[in-house]
Order: structure tokens, then sequence, then C-alpha cells
């Protein structure tokens, strides 16, 4: 037992630290969303333990109690976008770690066009430049809520504000006018042929109204 004082662990770590294919599967993981170390992997991983045993205990229970329990799980998931409102016990026991870490704010900063990449979404968070609403937040594994996805942004006055997302909307328009430039181009090769063939039909009728008057 140690000191009252002192936080002990939050998170487990495997049983078996050294099977390949879970190895693989983490460097992976580790790379896709740029994680600092495998203490982000295990936490992520607890927690979503921590939801799929309670489902676990819950699925066959059928008391007043493990309903209300229930509900309240699903509730709480549906809350972290984890769910949908209508979910079941099935659907929590279907989630990934990879649904968890979706739902971190190193992770909605990025797919928000906050940063380039997910490496300097990261950055941008520790060094405090992100906020959700009024709080800042310097924590790249925060759990992002559905009420507050629409308010992560950065700190007013900001240098970073507006840079990124502008970025991103004009790679969309460079985009759609490189599909636009094969269609006019198109375009103009017909109107040249059709300008190309007007003068030879009308030579048909000429060379026509000639043999016919013959």
């Amino acid at each position: 037992m140690g000191h009252p004082s002192r936080r002990g662990k939050k998170y487990s770590t495997p049983r078996h630290p050294w099977q390949s294919e879970r190895l693989e599967r983490e460097k992976i993981i580790l790379e896709n969303y740029s994680l600092k170390n495998k203490k982000e992997i295990n936490k992520m991983r607890s927690l979503l333990h921590k939801y799929t045993d309670q489902a676990k205990k819950l699925a066959n229970a059928k008391t007043e109690q493990a309903k209300k329990e229930k509900k309240q799980l699903i509730d709480k998931l549906f809350k972290l976008g984890l769910v949908k409102k209508t979910a079941d016990i099935d659907d929590v026991l279907g989630l990934t770690i990879n649904n968890i870490l979706d739902r971190r704010l190193q992770t909605m900063v990025y797919k928000s066009n906050m940063a380039n990449t997910i490496k300097q979404a990261r950055q941008f968070i520790v060094h405090g430049h992100v906020f959700v609403g009024d709080k800042k937040m310097s924590v790249p594994s925060y759990l992002v809520n559905l009420e507050e996805e629409n308010k992560i942004k950065f700190k007013d006055n900001s240098n970073l504000t507006g840079k990124f997302g502008v970025k991103e909307e004009e790679k969309k328009k460079k985009v759609a006018k490189k599909e636009e430039k094969p269609k006019e181009e198109s375009k103009k090769q017909e109107t040249k042929k059709t300008s190309k063939e007007k003068p030879k039909k009308e030579e048909k009728k000429l060379e026509e109204k000639k043999e016919n008057a013959i």
C-alpha cells in the first residue's frame, strides 16, 4: 500500500509485453496519432476496457438497477461521441482503441484543420495555443465531448487564427479549378471541331447545288 498523497497508476500495462502482433499495431497507432509514448496507448486502452468490462457485466443483467446503469453508460459514451443515442450494449462492446483516440483533443484539432499535421496539433496544445471554450487546454489526451467540438479554437488575438482553415479552403478551390480545366479544354476542342466542320458542310452544299444545276 502506497502513500495516500501519491497517486497510483490509473492504467494497466499488457501482461505479455513482447507480443509481435500487438507491438506492430502499437507502432502504427503511435505514428498515425503522433503519440509521445506507449504510456498514452495504455491509458486509452485501460479506459476502453473500463467501458467494455462494465458493458459485459450489464449485458445479461435484467434488473431495474442494471437497466439504469445501461442507460447511464450509453448516455455517457454518447456525450463523448463514442456511440449513437440509440446505441445498445453490443455497440459498446464493439468499440476499439481507435474510437477513443479519435476523440482526443490532439486528433480533433488536426481534423478541424487547425494544424497541418497531427504532430503540429500536439505542439499547439502543449504550448498553450488551443482553447476549448474559455478554458486553455494543454493536455493533448483530453477527451472532447460533443458539446465542445465546435468550441475548439486558438486563443484570442493569436497569430495562428485563420491560417490553417483558409489554406484548406484554398486547396479545395485549386482542386476544383484543376477539375474544371479539362472540361474547358474539351469544350474548346468541340467548338474547334464544329467550326472546322461548318465550312466543309457548306462546301458540300455548294457542290450539290452545282451538280443539280448541271
